[in-house]
């Protein structure tokens, strides 16, 4: 969950490190640090700060550290051993004060390891895992000489997960090493780059070479790749880093939420540029080349779920083929055979989905806005939802580019499969093609709405969303929005289960989202149910029903109500404005949950 950079440039190391970690500081924001050093300098320069990255900038600032030092490391923290403070901040040192150690996983046999340090006289002084590292690649230097040695054999040692970039105030150069955590290297002409995402690059590199598991990287004059057994390795095949360095700046919005979900209609378009070519011909779902299978089971987590819920009741409905959902963390493989696993994730790491496919057997696809990820290299196809950096902690666009994929996978694979007649998935993918310019009406619709309606709910403890059929997996996302960014309790409840116990629930003012979907009839009797009890009705439906939000089509595709969460993601951030939140970094969440 935490933000890794590195750097060995000619340049001031701070100059690209804060700038780096800003950008990636949506995978964390409990404290922040860097380590800087210099080619023929016998010194380590830290800083670290507790609170957001501001805070270690102002420090920073403050100490204005010698321009010479020009290689560097840097960490973002989302914590997860130990309480938020200083000493447990990164980048960690060893006993002299001489190696730096950032990050990212979870070390399985910390405490172990910690214990046979202490006996041995190393001194320890954080209460997290990632310390013994440092120790470990100090144990190893004082034998071999060598920073590359030393982290390997650190390393060896090791049982859990890391993505690591290590320095020395003895060597010029920054060592490099993953494990089921993702790590990414760019160079330019002279310069060497690293981060845990390559948005942390965006401007200084063209391209990125992804590691993989048991790569260890030096960054020295020119960069060299091994492997754990210390054998020479060529460089991973690159990757464009095709996003402008505008794409990761927050511009005239007030926030990155807000940017994220004017977004959605530009994304969408081109996402449907590229998959709607091949989606009434079947060729999107004949180009992955997968095995058959009878069912599909979807893989996902938080948003993603409720992104892949949407996805497969197109499967269902269109394709005539069972698909259900199943949360990712609680996921046991208990079926063999004919089963096609679609793991949908929005970096592509996502530690508890990771760990779902290790006991998956049969193929996989992935849907994901990361296809350089772990996910990715595991996959047996992969469908980009090319969303561009989501910088807010809250996913916006990347959920509406996930149900827009998988619904084009839905009507290609009946196409593909025979099981929907030409017209019919014409049609669909006509209706398709309209979702960006509805996105847009809906976006222009749900923002001044919102926010007159902000100051007036933002007191509330609670909030209901229902729906039913179709809807429904938008009214489980328009709650997570909501609680994710205001702290505020929120249900989602289909509307025939309101009767059964949460209708206790409802007081004189309790505001209820009611998303239209399918037929009006059942989902109009409970709004009316509900608001004879007091509750305050806030309704999403079409032009000229009298909704708060006028913003859905007439008919709505398979997918459901799509338009609606544009509604929903205005009415979750205005409301946490008005309360005076920060919307882009949550309290509590991080971007990028890469650990179990």
């Amino acid at each position: 969950m935490c933000g890794i950079v590195a750097c060995r440039t000619s340049a001031p190391a701070v100059e690209f490190l804060l700038p780096a970690l800003s950008r990636l500081e949506y995978r964390g924001y409990d404290s922040a640090g860097v380590a800087l050093t210099a080619r023929g300098r016998d010194a380590l320069h830290t800083m670290r700060a507790v609170g957001r990255l501001a805070v270690l900038e102002d420090m920073v600032a403050m100490e204005s550290p010698s321009p010479d030092l020009g290689i560097g490391i840097g960490h973002t923290r989302w914590a997860t051993h130990g309480a938020v403070s200083e000493p447990n901040a990164h980048p960690h040192r060893d006993c002299g004060g001489a190696i730096a150690v950032v990050h990212n996983g979870i070390i399985d046999n910390a405490d172990e390891l910690r214990a046979r340090l202490q006996s041995g006289g190393h001194r320890f002084s954080s209460e997290v895992d990632s310390e013994v590292i440092a120790h470990l690649v100090e144990e190893a230097y004082a034998s071999c000489g060598s920073l590359v040695e030393a982290v390997r054999r650190a390393v060896h040692q090791l049982r859990g997960t890391w993505a690591l970039a290590v320095t020395s105030a003895n060597s010029a150069e920054v060592v490099l090493a993953c494990y089921r955590s993702p790590l990414v290297v760019g160079s330019s002409e002279t310069e060497h780059f690293a981060g845990s995402d390559m948005i942390a690059m965006i401007g200084r590199v063209a391209h990125v070479h992804v590691l993989q598991d048991g790569d260890i990287v030096e960054l020295a004059d020119h960069v060299s790749w091994t492997d754990m057994k210390g054998n020479q390795l060529t460089p991973r095949s690159p990757v464009t880093v095709d996003w402008d360095a505008e794409d990761a700046e927050i511009g005239v919005y007030e926030d990155f939420m807000e940017k994220e979900i004017s977004e959605q209609p530009a994304v969408s378009a081109r996402l449907l540029d590229r998959l709607l070519p091949g989606v009434a011909n079947g060729l999107l779902w004949k180009n992955l080349a997968l095995p058959s299978f009878r069912s599909i089971r979807f893989l996902a987590c938080g948003s993603s779920l409720n992104a892949a819920a949407a996805a497969a009741r197109v499967f269902r409905d269109v394709a005539d083929i069972p698909a259900r959902t199943i949360i990712a963390s609680e996921f046991e493989e208990k079926v063999g055979g004919e089963v096609l696993t679609i793991a949908v994730s929005q970096s592509g790491e996502t530690a508890d989905i990771v760990s779902a496919l290790r006991q998956v057997h049969g193929p996989v696809l992935l849907i994901t806005n990361a296809p350089y990820s772990t996910l990715a290299r595991g996959a047996d196809a992969v469908i980009d939802c090319g969303s561009g950096p989501e910088i807010g902690v809250a996913a916006t666009k990347t959920f509406t580019t996930q149900v827009i994929a998988g619904a084009a996978l839905g009507l290609s694979a009946a196409a593909a499969l025979g099981r929907s007649s030409g017209s019919e998935i014409s049609q669909q993918a006509l209706a398709l093609a309209k979702v960006p310019d509805r996105l847009e009406a809906a976006h222009l619709t749900s923002f001044p709405v919102a926010h007159a309606l902000a100051g007036e709910l933002a007191q509330a403890p609670g909030f209901f969303f229902v729906s039913r059929g179709a809807g429904m997996p938008y009214a489980t996302e328009g709650a997570l929005k909501l609680k994710e960014i205001t702290y505020r309790w929120c249900d989602a409840i289909p509307a025939g289960e309101l009767k059964h116990g949460s209708i206790s629930l409802i007081e004189d003012g309790t505001p209820v989202v009611v998303i239209d979907s399918g037929s009006p009839v059942r989902l109009h009797g409970a709004a009316s149910e509900m608001a004879t009890r007091g509750a305050r009705i806030i309704r999403i439906g079409p032009e000229g029903s009298g909704a708060a939000f006028p913003v859905l089509a007439d008919v709505e595709g398979p997918w459901g109500p799509l338009e609606g969460v544009l509604a929903l993601q205005h009415l979750a951030r205005s409301v946490a404005v008005a309360l005076g939140r920060d919307c882009d970094k949550p309290r509590n969440l991080a971007k990028s949950v890469t650990v179990l």
